[in-house]
């Protein structure tokens, strides 16, 4: 992608707003579901701000329900450093029948997505994947729900598009989840109905999707929903956004063996200088701790599970005792020629700490000192501090703390 093609991102965003929400309960009995409280702010505040700090700059929200509450709430969207317009029909309007309503106000490629859905999106990352797949007039962010955590709705080619879309979600072989979050070119748009009350994904994405139009996004990041009570608990969580740091072991905390060789008894483990200070420094600042590490030696039969455990005993207590607490450790003990989905440079230990701690992995540094440390960042779209193996975690420890102190800036709602 050229710098050109960065500069045509879209810039315009438009918000499914308009719904009942009547899963919710007593709550949306006296409020629209974007203005449900969460750690005491509105929703939608968090989904503006992540919009404005993507680089959007102008929404549409598309109203309905209680829609004099979100003018009120977000007026001309100054206060969220957004331009805000928006577009009211009835309650019982479906989103295609909304969306239809505007298209003749959007850009040429804007941005859709829905009220009730968190998702800490790459914007630049969504536009590069968009621009390289030239045969689709449209992307859609997919989860791909390799925990089962929700029934599948769609499936994805090899080639990056969707093949497969069911509302009902009843197709056999379904594999991902539209989560939103969709890129479109505005002409897509024409092949709406012109009358009619429908779906916007069940009508458009068949169509887009038999023509090979319809691209996909795929993230194995957990999105978070407002949907329902226990969702909207778990989003809860989720946003108040408690620091952490991601270390990589060997050359971050400790001196590494020799190529080939494992750490394979507390007896041979070895801190590097100051990794331990740097971790007190790390929880001091309020930030936990987790450590991933690739250990192919249990595959290869230098180590076993209980060996490894052992070491990591001593490092757990020795760096409690430095006052550098570890909250959880991951590590990949696969073969090199197993492909599986942990070993770094792939970012299956990323994920599995973001979904067991509710991590929010855009803002949640990783430290590493190989290449594919860094790699594995990249794909999860997780900022990256690359240290020397031998100086280790210490090396980082300035701009490490800087960040963690301002990690939340721009990112938590203050409207």
């Amino acid at each position: 992608m050229t710098s050109a093609d960065l500069d045509d991102m879209p810039r315009q965003a438009v918000v499914l707003a308009g719904g009942l929400g009547t899963r919710l309960g007593p709550l949306t009995q006296s409020i629209p579901k974007p203005l449900a409280p969460v750690n005491g702010v509105p929703f939608l505040a968090y989904l503006l701000r992540m919009l404005r700090n993507q680089g959007i700059d102008r929404i549409i929200l598309l109203i309905g329900y209680k829609a004099d509450m979100i003018r009120d709430y977000c007026g001309d969207g100054s206060k969220f450093g957004l331009k805000i317009s928006y577009s009211e029909g009835p309650v019982d309007d479906d989103t295609g029948t909304r969306v239809r309503r505007i298209q003749n106000q959007v850009d040429e490629h804007f941005l859709l997505l829905y009220c009730d859905n968190y998702w800490p999106m790459p914007l630049s990352h969504m536009w590069r994947s968009y621009c390289e797949k030239t045969s689709a007039d449209a992307q859609v962010t997919v989860y791909r729900n390799s925990d089962k955590i929700t029934k599948s709705n769609l499936k994805v080619s090899d080639g990056g598009l969707v093949e497969t879309y069911d509302k009902s979600r009843k197709t056999p072989g379904l594999s991902g989840v539209d989560i939103g979050f969709i890129l479109l070119n505005r002409r897509v748009l024409k092949l709406l109905p012109q009358d009619g009350n429908f779906s916007f994904e069940a009508e458009l994405y068949p169509k887009l999707s038999a023509n090979g139009q319809l691209a996909a996004f795929e993230t194995d990041h957990r999105y978070y929903s407002i949907g329902s009570p226990e969702r909207l608990e778990q989003t809860a969580r989720f946003l108040s956004r408690n620091p952490c740091v991601i270390l990589d072991r060997d050359g971050v905390l400790n001196v590494k063996a020799a190529r080939g060789e494992y750490i394979t008894s507390p007896e041979e483990w070895q801190w590097l200088p100051g990794s331990r200070e740097a971790m007190r420094a790390i929880r001091e600042a309020g930030s936990d701790i987790v450590v991933v590490t690739n250990q192919a030696g249990i595959a290869r039969g230098m180590l076993t599970e209980q060996d490894l455990e052992a070491v990591h005993s001593r490092m757990r207590e020795e760096a409690a005792q430095a006052g550098g607490d570890i909250l959880d450790i991951f590590h990949c003990p696969h073969h090199w020629d197993d492909n599986c989905d942990c070993r770094k440079p792939k970012p299956g230990m990323l994920v599995a700490a973001q979904r067991e701690h509710g991590l929010d992995l855009s803002v949640t540094p990783f430290v590493g000192d190989d290449p594919r440390d860094g790699e594995a960042a990249d794909l999860v779209d997780e900022p990256f501090f690359k240290v020397d193996f031998n100086q280790g975690v210490a090396q980082a420890i300035p701009a490490l703390l800087d960040f963690v102190k301002n990690r939340g800036q721009g990112i938590i709602p203050n409207g």
